[in-house]
């Protein structure tokens, strides 16, 4: 028997808000700690205290770019250290219905968005450190901290609204920010890895002044990475903006590198047919030095063309390798060396910041690779940036990705640049739209083995692919259907198409700021050469069918898939004689299943013999349904089937 409930009990809900708000018996003052926190009820206009809410260390650290309406609200009112209450606003904000989509911009449209990007530049800035020094407590430091982040948060928020501008996802977590400051701090040397396809885009111009701001001795580096993704026009291109700009760049490609300490590796594993070996590692390391020079092995010709260029103009253009990005890093002696005692000079420490996407952690593997040195992390609970010992000089501190923020003129755009997650992605029209306003229809169609099908220019088409019919192709010769519809599966198209964009196999590189058209910047990224081996294999041999061995990519666009002997045996049956021609057939394509028992010599059975056997005899289905049924023959006539069998064979009604 349940006891009845005590009133003198108090239930978890009041025990929770009584120790919240310092109520209860005996208690008639605030429970505070060393840690709390001041909050202010704006229902009641009463201060209190409350204790910090406890967290493990990796939620502490997750990173937050993104955030509903509602969680951003929360958060904001978190770092304000204030609640909210509920209230009825009479202010409603009605959404238009008659806008464009957002997704896709006029080259009008873009154009003026970027110029009021240019206008406002100046006021997308990373979060500052307060200034504190050896009285500041704990506590204080962190409020203050709270303060500074909540204050640029809502600065970038009056930003985008005020001058309707788009601004990409950024870091919202304050932990994540509290990690670069320390970088920040204890290096000489700030590294911004940056990807070669879109630098601007994943550099921050305000980070390289509040480094400066820490320390004026203090340097920073552009390091431009996937540099192999360029073309070496396509690098002079951009060395030249940089050094009009002023900014200290380098090109470096932790994919290339990899292939280098790859190949030294087998080199120290097969060392065992040294005559055999030399000649093949010879060849492999000119290939990857002239890969690291920007350079291809070409004809005699185009190697005397390249030894006339200008050493100046290799220094700009050529891609580091380890050795030296690790050299690079020795020119940046400690700020202060007298500060450590002469028997254990400090090292030089390299402070290693950028996107999460950027391939900052393939660099760190290749410079680690390339030394074969062991990875030890800075002890403590509070700091969770690591700290790598390249060498006995050289110490790289690890900060954690950093999504800065930045403009960008659609979210096409951001999903295309791999800073939206492709698999959460809703909208797919956008962006594969934007994929193939970017890659020439001939490429996109000999690299993925397809033909698209475009409207033609008197019935409104514009020459290029639309995104519908991009993924409409795409999806019918992989078998993408919609399950129970039949219907080409676009949205998982999209998402393969997408990914290879990301993932480089669909290339495109932004020109820097200019009179650049993109088009003519990219021209040469879309040749043979950066196709896969089978499809290149496949247009030379239908160029040896009868094609021109001299046409162009565009020219040998891929026109359908080759048909093998099956393919040919089942178009002979179907298109073969009785059937017509040109596809017109005469006959219905399943009459030959209704000749069952006559051609075909296969024996009909149930209601088809019936039916036949009815019109052989005159007689109607329906009685000869009744004829042949079990009751008709129970008259004392033993063996039915011999009965059916004789009334068959001797036309018996």
């Amino acid at each position: 028997m349940v006891l009845a409930k005590s009133k003198k009990a108090v239930g978890l809900g009041n025990s929770l808000m009584n120790d919240r708000f310092g109520k209860g018996k005996g208690n008639d003052r605030k429970k505070t700690s060393a840690q709390g926190i001041l909050r202010t009820n704006h229902g009641t206009g009463e201060t209190y205290v409350t204790n910090e809410r406890k967290a493990a260390s990796w939620v502490k650290m997750r990173s937050v770019t993104e955030q509903a309406a509602l969680d951003e609200f929360l958060s904001t009112a978190e770092l304000a250290g204030t609640d909210f209450t509920a209230e009825k606003m009479s202010n409603v904000k009605i959404i238009h219905t008659d806008q464009k989509n957002p997704y896709l911009l006029s080259a009008a449209e873009e154009r003026a968005a970027v110029g009021k990007q240019k206008e406002h530049s100046g006021k997308l800035t990373v979060p500052r450190r307060p200034k504190w020094d050896a009285s500041t407590t704990a506590e204080e430091l962190d409020r203050m901290e709270r303060d500074a982040l909540l204050e640029w948060r809502r600065g970038l928020a009056e930003l985008q609204q005020n001058n309707d501008l788009l601004l990409t996802p950024f870091e919202r977590n304050l932990e994540v920010w509290r990690q670069l400051w320390r970088v920040i701090e204890r290096s000489d040397l700030i590294v911004q890895i940056v990807d070669a396809r879109n630098p601007l885009l994943f550099r921050s111009i305000d980070l390289e002044r509040y480094v400066k701001d820490v320390d004026s001795r203090k340097e920073n580096l552009l390091l431009v990475n996937k540099a192999d993704m360029m073309t070496l026009a396509q690098r002079r291109a951009w060395a030249d903006y940089f050094e009009e700009a002023g900014i200290a760049y380098k090109f470096f490609s932790a994919h290339l590198a990899k292939e280098i300490n790859d190949a030294r590796a087998e080199e120290d594993d097969g060392e065992g047919s040294e005559e055999e070996s030399d000649d093949e590692e010879a060849r492999d390391e000119a290939k990857l030095a002239n890969k690291a020079k920007g350079l291809t092995v070409q004809d005699s010709d185009s190697e005397e063309e390249s030894d006339e260029e200008d050493e100046d103009d290799d220094l700009r253009t050529h891609i580091l390798t380890t050795e030296e990005l690790e050299d690079l890093f020795l020119k940046h002696l400690p700020i202060d060396p007298d500060s450590a005692p002469s028997d254990k000079p400090r090292k030089t420490q390299i402070g290693l910041v950028g996107y999460p996407n950027v391939g900052k952690s393939s660099t760190i593997n290749a410079l680690i690779g390339a030394k074969k040195v062991s990875v030890s992390s800075t002890p403590g609970k509070t700091k969770h940036f690591q700290t790598i010992h390249l060498s006995d000089k050289v110490i790289l501190c690890d900060c954690p990705g950093l999504v800065y923020p930045n403009f960008a003129t659609t979210k096409a755009e951001l999903v295309c640049n791999g800073i939206l997650p492709i698999d959460q992605l809703r909208e797919f029209t956008g962006p594969a739209g934007l994929v193939t306003k970017r890659i020439p229809q001939s490429f996109l169609e000999a690299l993925y083995g397809i033909k698209i099908f475009t409207r033609p220019l008197e019935e409104g088409g514009t020459g290029i692919p639309t995104a519908e019919e991009l993924l409409s192709a795409y999806a019918k010769a992989r078998g993408f259907t919609r399950t129970g519809q039949g219907q080409p599966d676009e949205s998982r198209a999209a998402r393969y198409v997408l990914k290879d964009y990301v993932n480089g196999k669909l290339l495109f590189c932004m020109p820097p700021p200019g009179d650049i058209d993109p088009f003519e910047f990219n021209f040469e990224l879309y040749d043979e050469g950066h196709l896969p081996e089978k499809r290149r294999l496949a247009l030379h041999a239908m160029k040896n069918e009868g094609e021109d061995d001299d046409a162009s990519l565009a020219d040998t666009a891929f026109t359908g898939y080759e048909m093998g002997p099956k393919t040919q045996k089942m178009d002979g049956q179907f298109f073969g004689q009785g059937q017509g021609n040109n596809a017109h057939l005469r006959m219905p394509f399943a009459h030959k299943y209704t000749e069952q028992g006559t051609a075909s010599g296969k024996m009909l059975s149930g209601r088809k013999q019936r039916t036949m056997a009815a019109l052989e005899k005159d007689v109607d289905p329906k009685d000869m349904k009744l004829l042949t049924s079990k009751k008709h023959f129970k008259g004392g006539v033993k063996g039915n089937g011999k009965r059916r069998a004789d009334y068959f064979n001797d036309g018996a009604v």
